[in-house]
């Protein structure tokens, strides 16, 4: 299913830019944080050539992470300054490699006592179970339905191992391998989230037979 349906997109106030990139500016006293080879308008070029096509998926895993849209916009923000400063790093798929700096700086937001919003880990198992590939999901039938509020919310409400991974894998399109490698999961356990949580959305929505 595609992800483009789902995704938060920022909506900033009349007369403000309407991407996060525009607040995005190269650290002051020269190149930082391992874009030293790379002089600013290289780095800028590059920035915007591979990054700023996902910046609204950078938003929205920020937001489905957080909870909260104006977290989610700081820990979108600080992620993308992240990105700029270590653009001589990416090597490979720029969007895996953006989602996991999003996920770090999530994960920074936390530490700093941001919290209040986060789920728990509802006894995750790790039981390795493949979904079924022929097998419509709960988002597609709810996506089909018109229900695409109910879905986002029901999708926050997923405690947040589950939830990132269903994000990841559903809405952003993620192979399996790269969610394993953005979370640090093994392969198994992603899959493993992955079915759980979608069993989850079913239980909330009430879809699970016409998803199965």
């Amino acid at each position: 299913m595609s992800g483009r349906l789902l995704r938060f997109r920022r909506s900033p106030p009349a007369g403000e830019p309407t991407t996060l990139t525009s607040g995005v500016r190269p650290p002051s006293g020269g190149q930082r944080g391992g874009a030293a080879t790379f002089s600013r308008p290289i780095a800028a070029s590059r920035f915007r050539e591979l990054v700023a096509p996902h910046v609204d998926a950078a938003y929205s895993l920020a937001r489905y992470l957080a909870r909260d849209p104006a977290a989610a916009e700081d820990i979108a923000q600080e992620a993308l300054l992240k990105a700029f400063r270590n653009i001589e790093a990416l090597r490979g798929e720029p969007r895996p490699w953006l989602m996991a700096i999003v996920r770090n700086a999530y994960f920074d937001w936390r530490r700093r006592g941001d919290d209040r919003l986060v789920g728990g880990s509802a006894g995750e198992t790790v039981l390795a179970q493949a979904p079924d590939p022929d097998q419509e999901s709960v988002e597609t039938t709810l996506i089909r339905r018109g229900d695409v509020e109910a879905l986002r919310s029901a999708i926050a409400d997923i405690p947040e191992p589950f939830r990132e991974a269903l994000v990841l894998r559903d809405l952003e399109e993620l192979s399996y391998r790269e969610v394993a490698e953005i979370t640090g999961a093994p392969m198994g356990t992603v899959m493993s989230r992955i079915a759980r949580a979608r069993r989850m959305l079913g239980e909330r929505l009430g879809v699970m037979e016409s998803a199965s």
